[in-house]
């Protein structure tokens, strides 16, 4: 049995073909932010990534009509319980309408999945796709799912509330990876991730801190909503009169954008590419320096805040993602967060094989299978209903 793992991001498309658990082979093509804010929306992306996706493919000598099952990314959708979720009609149009919000990259995972399953797309994910003219080869057996989309919700209610009855904040988060990387550091210690508590910081294109109470990621920043840390491609946390000032001049579409594409490192060089910001760095320029430490900064105070959320029971302080390969933000975050907990790293991440095996375990039936509810985990508030 083929798998094909798809992985869209902010700055990148990661594909993944494996036999069973046997990987064939993992790849990915790094997008900078230029090349990408060439689509107004994210769903315009659909035919670049799927090009990409097949370019993959074609390199390694495969292609769709030899995968079995497609697995893709998620996001946008109505937010969802942890696990294993089957790919049906319903899930992609709610992912195209983002019925639950974000605009985000993350989203294009379940696009591309139906797309190259079933041969169809479009806002009702039944228009003939064609690819250069031609319709995708795939097998009609063929089966698609997703897993911990960006949105999954496990929030507690104190986490939700702000200070505008009716105005909740939503789950957002790298819960894919952020769950991955707990879980595999859980095993390493030797104890079930069921019975930690982990504050886990997943920092690349875009940034997410987790507080993990005993399996269940009950608080974390939103950052593809403008919360939290700043990072290459988003704006982070920004005072709400300093927002309504810059409404003055610019679109809220433009503000949209900056949430979760072309805010942070995009904003301030013109560039996602970490790489570039640091050799700017190297060569004394004291703006990419002061917004690089000011990042890490921003990430160290969240940090801290979860441990608040955890009452200071916090077994580990996890750090993964792309932009952990560098040494110095790593140490500068053990330096100011150390104190709290012990600081684990884990660069890069671990979505591929997740994907996979979590996906093959449903198949085996180890785990189980959810259908998409079409409706929210959280449906509000008693008082969101008055008035």
């Amino acid at each position: 049995m083929k798998i094909l793992i798809i992985n869209p991001g902010s700055t990148s498309t990661k594909l993944s073909l494996y036999e069973n658990r046997r990987e064939i082979f993992t790849d990915s093509v790094f997008h900078d932010a230029p090349v990408l804010l060439r689509y107004p929306t994210v769903n315009d992306q659909v035919p670049f990534r799927i090009s990409v996706i097949c370019s993959l493919l074609e390199k390694y000598g495969a292609s769709t009509a030899d995968v079995d099952v497609f697995v893709g990314r998620g996001g946008s959708a109505w937010p969802q319980r942890e696990g294993v979720i089957r790919i049906d009609r319903t899930l992609y149009k709610d992912t195209w309408n983002e019925v639950g919000g974000g605009d985000h990259a993350s989203k294009l995972g379940v696009l591309c999945a139906y797309t190259l399953c079933t041969g169809m797309g479009g806002s009702e994910g039944t228009e003939p796709f064609l690819l250069e003219g031609r319709s995708l080869g795939r097998k009609d057996s063929s089966r698609m799912y997703t897993l911990n989309a960006i949105n999954i919700d496990e929030l507690w209610d104190l986490a939700r509330i702000t200070g505008i009855k009716g105005l909740n904040i939503d789950a957002q988060s790298h819960a894919l990876n952020q769950k991955a990387t707990a879980r595999i550091h859980a095993k390493k210690i030797g104890r079930p991730y069921n019975d930690c508590n982990f504050i886990v910081a997943h920092i690349d294109g875009g940034i997410s801190i987790g507080a993990h109470m005993k399996g269940r990621m009950v608080d974390c920043n939103s950052g593809a909503s403008g919360d939290g840390p700043f990072s290459p491609t988003r704006l982070g946390t920004v005072p709400v009169l300093k927002v309504a000032k810059f409404l003055e001049n610019h679109s809220v579409e433009e503000l949209r954008r900056m949430c979760s594409r072309s805010g942070g490192f995009v904003s301030h060089f013109g560039t996602s590419n970490s790489d570039k910001v640091r050799e700017m760095i190297s060569q004394g320029d004291e703006h990419a320096t002061l917004v690089w430490n000011a990042m890490v900064y921003q990430v160290s105070k969240c940090i801290g805040s979860m441990a608040a959320v955890l009452e200071g029971n916090v077994d580990a302080i996890i750090l993964t993602g792309g932009l952990v390969r560098f040494d110095d933000l790593v140490e500068d975050i053990r330096r100011r967060t150390a104190w709290i907990a012990p600081v684990f790293t884990y660069p890069g991440e671990a979505e591929q094989e997740e994907l996979c095996f979590r996906v093959l375990d449903a198949m085996d039936g180890l785990e189980s299978v959810h259908e998409y509810t079409a409706r929210p985990v959280f449906g509000g508030f008693p008082w969101d209903k008055e008035d």
